[in-house]
């Protein structure tokens, strides 16, 4: 069940009932333009992940930036945003089962979609789906680039794959999808440009393996916000799929650069915005937001512009704050932004985002594809 936003607009910040999503519009607003303005100089096109952001409204924003359109995970997400008028979407990722591929099918007719394989029992799969729905649809073969978890190889099983598409009259073979994702949190800048290296080439050998038996491709997609401008720089890919970006995360703040600093030209965005509840001694206060509040699979959050005060630990619904005797210690009631470590599965944990500008909600906007799963 949905639950009441926690806001309303012309609210002061430090009355926004806690936890709550908070989206710094100013913030918000300066990743967009800055992704938008490396893709136009780049030559290549966003396709952003809505994973991240699981959200119409920003996917309505990015695109009103030249993004050309969306990437999901799952058909669910997929159907979310297409109802919600995103009009270009990529499945970039494997689906099984005849009832989530019928679902898919059908939204061949509202939207402009496609789909990741990597088995030749998919083909079929979707062929089938595809016959019974009376629509052709558009096929991209994942290739293993690094990521170690979907893909087929690339060479004669990839290119297998492809044309086994391309000869299907119900199906249209569209690219290749070639995602590094453990590359994004790689954390020197050498690590991360090395890896992007080796999937650039093994993507670029696929793609010369495909020309010399006649198959072109018209989408080459992968790349994220950890590794955006080694994509870009490769020549290989076309599309871009960050997604993180728009909000950004303590995990990604963790990222160092060239020069060995931890600096991006990405604010951060997205915060949970927590109420201390208790001062149960020198040293330790307790916030209402926990695990139910935060993901903590890339580490605790951070406490905001507050360096001297730690998150040390967390359950279901308490974070519990250290910090030493020389600080000022929160106030029992005071509100605090906390920079969640993972920023995807903490937005799969609110109904709604609170946008903040000038330290006033300016807008309230749902969460549409929270929980969307299958």
């Amino acid at each position: 069940m949905q639950q009441p936003p926690p806001a309303t607009p012309g609210m002061p910040e430090d009355e926004v009932d806690t936890p709550a999503l908070l989206i710094d519009l100013d913030a918000f607003e300066h990743n967009l333009d800055t992704m938008a303005a490396a893709v136009q100089a780049g030559g290549i096109k966003l396709r952003a992940h809505a994973k991240t952001h699981k959200s119409p409204v920003i996917a309505h924003l990015q695109m009103a930036r030249g993004a050309v359109g969306q990437c999901v995970q799952k058909v669910s997400e997929a159907e979310i945003l297409a109802w919600g008028g995103v009009p270009d979407i990529l499945v970039s990722n494997q689906i099984v089962g005849a009832a989530k591929l019928a679902r898919f099918a059908a939204l061949s007719r509202i939207a402009r979609m496609a789909i990741c394989v990597d088995h030749p029992a998919q083909v079929a799969a979707l062929e089938q789906a595809a016959s019974a729905a009376g629509q052709r649809l558009t096929v991209l073969v994942e290739i293993d680039v690094g990521m170690g978890r979907c893909g087929v190889p690339a060479g004669p099983e990839a290119v297998a794959l492809c044309q086994r598409i391309a000869a299907s009259p119900h199906l249209r073979f569209g690219g290749l999808q070639a995602y590094n994702g453990r590359a994004q949190h790689l954390r020197s800048h050498a690590e991360r440009r090395a890896a992007i290296s080796m999937a650039a080439e093994t993507t670029a050998r696929c793609i010369d393996d495909l020309r010399r038996h006649g198959l072109a491709c018209a989408i080459v997609g992968g790349g994220g916000t950890g590794t955006y401008p080694f994509e870009i720089a490769s020549g290989v890919y076309t599309e871009l799929q960050a997604g993180s970006y728009c909000f950004m995360d303590a995990d990604y703040s963790r990222n160092l650069d060239a020069d060995g600093t931890a600096t991006s030209p990405f604010r951060q965005a997205l915060f949970v915005l927590a109420t201390v509840m208790s001062r149960p001694g020198p040293g330790i206060a307790v916030v209402d937001a926990g695990h139910k509040a935060y993901a903590v699979d890339s580490g605790l959050p951070l406490v905001w512009q507050r360096p001297d005060i730690q998150v040390s630990g967390a359950s279901d619904e308490h974070g519990k704050l250290v910090f030493g005797s020389e600080t000022s210690p929160p106030a029992l009631g005071e509100k605090l932004r906390l920079v969640p470590g993972h920023c995807d599965p903490t937005v799969d944990r609110y109904d709604w985002y609170v946008g903040i500008r000038k330290g006033r909600v300016e807008c309230l906007w749902p969460v549409a594809a929270r929980g969307a799963a299958t």
